[in-house]
């Protein structure tokens, strides 16, 4: 592909982006989950407007999302299959987060943030509690692309040994779950902001482990609960700068017996020209004032907060393992 060409395509990745967006807030892959339809029947089952809704249609299906058969009607395919709502792993809510305008809001603030040095005016946490549907859709966003990094942590990283493990900011718990059912002999407690534990109970409730699993509410920043072996957050320390990662941790350091471990999910940033998801997501991190770490950065962040980095076990996925043990 000519240079020029493929920078193109980088480029316009934002419209694609965006169509995709309007497919996943109609809820058009639900739509096709058991039958072919035509345009004028989506748009009729989604208020959409039948003919702009076929431009759509068509666009997604040049790429692989849908495909049109010889009867002008659109059906499923394995990248549309993706975006329902129902299967494993879906990426319908995280379509949903990418193409939300308060998403792209945040976005058009990059190069002010680039030019200056700081994090955009948008501040996220705040926008969720004051708009409840924009959260529940990024918990749902949060909770199926984490789906895709568990199997790969529970492959690579051995939890045997722990006794009770906290989750911090653990969302609607879909990792801790996973590692408790693993590990029949442990129990947890997953820690959240009181309206994301209100959201994860009806999760719990359903799961296999929900008897050995504790909800509690509160704020990492001032503490989190005592009486675990083990500690772990996912995609958390990512969203904050240096000296709140920092107070994050001191908070788990007070809730830690000596010797207790410490488990960082996040990307390890290595060095080079490799491409890496870490490295894009670390521009996001940037608008919010947080940042994907080397592991140079999680040594020292580690060590001024009372504890040793052990080891960093890579997984499949783009987090990494950063074990760590209380001083």
């Amino acid at each position: 592909m000519p240079p020029h060409v493929a920078l193109n395509q980088m480029i316009t990745g934002a419209w694609l982006s965006q169509v995709i967006f309007v497919s996943a807030e109609l809820g058009i892959a639900d739509l096709l989950q058991s039958e072919a339809l035509t345009p004028a029947e989506i748009a009729a089952r989604t208020g959409a407007h039948p003919d702009s809704l076929h431009r759509i249609l068509r666009a997604l299906a040049s790429v692989g999302i849908f495909r049109q058969n010889e009867a002008g009607q659109f059906e499923q395919t394995p990248l549309s299959e993706c975006l329902r709502s129902d299967v494993p792993g879906s990426m319908r809510a995280w379509a949903r987060t990418c193409g939300a305008k308060w998403h792209w809001d945040m976005l058009a603030e990059l190069i002010d943030c680039v030019r200056a040095g700081k994090k955009s005016s948008f501040r996220t946490w705040e926008h969720f509690e004051q708009n409840r549907h924009d959260g529940d859709i990024f918990n749902q966003a949060m909770t199926s692309f984490s789906a895709s990094e568990i199997s790969p942590i529970l492959a690579n990283y051995d939890f045997s040994g722990i006794r009770k493990l906290v989750d911090v900011a653990g969302g609607h718990g879909s990792l801790l779950a996973a590692v408790l059912e693993a590990n029949p002999g442990m129990n947890g407690v997953l820690f959240d902001a009181p309206s994301v534990i209100e959201g994860a109970r009806p999760h719990i409730a359903a799961s296999k482990v929900a008897g050995r699993c504790e909800l509690v509410g509160g704020d990492f920043f001032v503490s989190v609960p005592a009486g675990a072996d083990a500690i772990m957050m996912k995609h958390i320390l990512h969203d904050w700068d240096d000296e709140s990662s920092l107070k994050i941790l001191k908070a788990c350091h007070a809730a830690l017996p000596a010797g207790g471990k410490l488990l960082v999910m996040d990307s390890v940033i290595l060095s080079g020209n490799e491409p890496s998801v870490g490295k894009v997501m670390d521009l996001v991190m940037l608008l919010i004032g947080g940042r994907e770490r080397t592991e140079a950065d999680f040594r020292a962040l580690f060590s001024a907060a009372g504890f040793d980095l052990t080891r960093i076990v890579p997984t499949p996925s783009p987090v990494s393992v950063v074990e760590g043990r209380k001083r």
